[in-house]
């Protein structure tokens, strides 16, 4: 009992994103020329960096300094300021990280509304009835399924309600546990990995990147996330399907140690959860769900971008902004809609609407919070121009490196990164607004740097015992993590060559 008590645990992300607020506070009473961090700096981080306000006098003056004189002159601008280049008492446009925050919020809502219908969960049930006989093809088949959702909006802890489920229907069907965890695990995460419109992956990197001064293209990065996306998830499905077929045709074959197949035997064999009947309400709130997200999806590509003007005009008179042109704003009234309109189609009361939306929005105030403390991180190092410090020590390291060693390398960093922050809009608040603009002063696409970050955080989060998808997902499936190591040590060196390969060819097929 004692080892257990001492046994060591990694800190939540919070306390992380905590010691990182300090140890930069701690560096710039040391790195040579940036203005010191105060206590005050340290404790209203986390508030700056929720509604903190830019000084763009102070930013122009900054840049100007710095192009006329460097680094050296860009740092004696702000350390000559009493007032901070972002602050909660400055005036003008928020650049606070609310706008991301808020819509997370809601969006957990919108999904609390959605599992409160059991639309989901019966979807699932009557794919499963529909394929009897022909379990093997339940895996490629639910691996694309939850793959859209992390692709889509970063499905993630919301796929712990279905572990159970897929799991035991998996034992039923002649395979073990490692298979139906696999299909959620890799499922969803090859599909952040290959973010096209994450939210919390690709759109915080570009919500942060946009408050560093760089502007991403959208359609690029859904080009790159999509390859991505489509060939890790091919890999995988491969690579599961090959171990289920080794299962069914012998359960020796498994990886698992006695004690785990006896504690899923015996908690699965017991499961006598009814697999929920899709019912005519029920598909219509499919449908629902589903739309949402398609027009999500048509709200954030940048169709002026590829000369398509189809949808001008279309949805002003709904928000004010045409498809094509939304953002987090958009995106956060359409989904608070689409949760109202699900709770109306499917009949619940006024008062099951409003409670399940709140325990949904409850869900996601954890991601939230992360999004305001990260970006406050990133205000922090620029107040004190460490930013500005670092892009120019770094800039002369990777000086006159290619694209190609630029992108892999910038993947390789992320991996380290993101074991520190497994929350990828916590990391992407953090780190973005360093590396994008490092990239534009190297001439390197910037949109490079954020797959480069979205596959890079995705293939940690696949296997990072930090993250409590991966733990509690184990836990429901009864694998031990270090079994689950053992399984998919294999398919994370597969994954990790063919993403550098993606990385470094994508550039040169795109011509950025």
């Amino acid at each position: 009992m004692l080892n257990k008590k001492n046994k060591f645990k990694f800190p939540s992300a919070y306390t992380v994103l905590l010691a990182i607020m300090i140890c930069i506070a701690l560096a710039t009473q040391f790195v040579p020329g940036v203005k010191n961090a105060k206590l005050s700096d340290v404790v209203m981080a986390p508030v700056t960096g929720m509604i903190g306000v830019k000084d763009v006098n102070l930013e122009s003056e900054i840049n100007d300094a710095m192009n006329s004189g460097g680094v050296e002159s860009a740092l004696k601008t702000i350390n000559s300021k009493a007032e901070a280049l972002v602050s909660v008492t400055n005036v003008g446009q928020v650049k606070g990280a609310i706008d991301v925050s808020l819509f997370v919020l809601i969006i957990g809502g919108f999904l609390g509304v959605v599992t409160k219908t059991g639309a989901l969960d019966a979807g699932v049930g009557g794919l499963v009835r529909r394929l009897k006989g022909k379990e093997l093809m339940l895996i490629p088949v639910l691996m694309i399924i939850f793959s859209l959702g992390g692709t889509s909006y970063g499905m993630a802890e919301e796929s712990l309600a279905f572990y159970a489920l897929i799991t035991a229907t998996m034992i039923a069907a002649g395979f073990d546990p490692i298979v139906g965890a696999s299909i959620l695990l890799l499922g969803c995460g090859c599909g952040v990995l290959g973010s096209t419109v994450n939210p919390f992956a690709i759109g915080a990197a570009v919500s942060a990147a946009g408050a560093a001064g760089v502007q991403i293209n959208q359609g690029t990065i859904i080009i790159i996330g999509i390859v991505l996306w489509i060939v890790t998830l091919s890999i995988s499905i491969i690579y599961v399907m090959r171990y289920a077929k080794k299962i069914h045709l012998d359960k020796s074959n498994t990886i698992l140690s006695k004690k785990e197949i006896m504690d899923a035997n015996e908690s699965f064999s017991k499961n006598k959860e009814e697999i929920l009947e899709l019912t005519g309400k029920r598909k219509s709130v499919l449908v629902l769900f589903v739309l949402s997200f398609v027009v999500m999806i048509l709200g954030v590509v940048p169709w002026s971008d590829f000369g398509i003007k189809i949808f001008e005009n279309s949805t002003s008179w709904l928000n004010g902004a045409s498809l094509g042109s939304w953002w987090f704003p958009e995106l956060t009234s359409w989904f608070f809609i689409m949760a109202v309109i699900i709770g109306l189609v499917y009949r619940m009361s006024e008062r099951d609407i409003v409670s399940s939306f709140i325990s949904g929005c409850e869900d996601m105030v954890g991601v939230a919070l992360v999004i305001g403390i990260s970006r406050g991180i990133s205000f922090m190092m620029a107040n004190a121009g460490l930013d500005i410090y670092i892009l120019d020590k770094a800039s002369g390291v990777l000086s006159g490196v290619s694209g190609i060693l630029f992108a892999n390398m910038t993947y390789i960093i992320y991996i380290g990164l993101s074991f520190l922050v497994p929350s990828t809009s916590g990391l992407a608040s953090v780190s973005m607004p360093i590396f994008a603009p490092l990239a534009q002063k190297l001439n390197i696409a910037p949109e490079i740097v954020v797959s480069a970050f979205s596959a890079g955080s995705g293939i940690v989060n696949l296997i990072t015992p930090t993250s409590g998808v991966v733990m509690g997902g184990l836990a429901i499936s009864k694998i031990d993590y270090v079994t689950w190591v053992k399984f998919i040590g294999k398919l994370l060196l597969i994954l990790f060559i063919a993403t550098l390969l993606i990385l470094a060819i994508m550039p040169m097929i795109l011509g950025i």
